[in-house]
């Protein structure tokens, strides 16, 4: 595994980067393979990420027709749920870009999210076999997860299936989530931290012991791929520096 941190200014910042990133990535695996595979998460940080890339320079820097567009994780709503992860993309990028609907795969939220995930697993496996996606996007929380991937939860020691339904009591919720040893298998994970409120947290991830179970972001270790954190200066404990 490749890892590298970089320490950016604020969320914009953060954006920018990852969207230079994805660029990149796009025209290396557009070269490579004639399509590039992108899981998009949700949150805050990508939304601003989203917008960037829906627009000039970005929107004519990726051939999008050869895009292909999945999810990390989902929540258990409806498409058209403010909640849901696949509507805040849609929104803020999927509508205002010209990527084929067929090669847009978003996990069905509003259906049994054992069912849900079921079916993800499936259409991974019959798109990528043993293989990965080329980029996959991340956010860390601040109790440590990412994805859907909670601490305490049993799929944290999911190792067969791609995707799968994961209870997290401490939200009284069921989420839809690609596992941990699945997202490994990408050849670059970019993880986007952002907030004062994440630091103490983020110094326990990358400086403290291995604790995946506390802290399940310690999962995501490619295998053969790249690793980035993308991380603003509150996050990193450095604001008013």
């Amino acid at each position: 595994m490749d890892k590298q941190i970089k320490v950016l200014p604020d969320v914009a910042a953060i954006a920018h980067e990852a969207a230079e990133v994805i660029v990149e990535s796009a025209a290396q695996a557009v070269a490579r393979e004639g399509r590039f595979s992108i899981a998009l998460s949700g949150g805050h940080t990508p939304e601003t990420l989203f917008a960037l890339l829906a627009d000039e320079p970005y929107r004519s820097k990726i051939d999008w027709s050869k895009v292909e567009i999945f999810f990390g994780d989902e929540r258990c709503v409806p498409p058209d749920s403010p909640q849901s992860n696949y509507g805040m993309a849609k929104r803020t990028m999927l509508d205002r870009l010209p990527i084929p609907p067929d090669q847009i795969h978003r996990m069905r939220g509003e259906i049994d999210p054992q069912e849900a995930a079921k079916e993800y697993g499936q259409m991974l496996k019959e798109k990528f076999g043993d293989g990965g996606l080329d980029l996959v996007l991340l956010g860390m929380g601040d109790d440590g997860h990412t994805a859907s991937l909670f601490p305490g939860t049993d799929a944290l020691h999911e190792r067969q299936h791609r995707c799968v339904a994961n209870h997290v009591p401490k939200l009284n919720t069921w989420r839809i989530t690609l596992s941990a040893p699945f997202i490994n298998r990408a050849r670059c994970v970019v993880i986007l931290v952002a907030g004062a409120d994440k630091s103490d947290r983020l110094t326990q991830v990358l400086e403290g012991p291995r604790d995946p179970d506390n802290l399940p972001i310690q999962l995501i270790q490619p295998e053969n791929g790249h690793l980035l954190w993308l991380i603003d200066a509150a996050a990193a404990g450095m604001s008013g520096e």
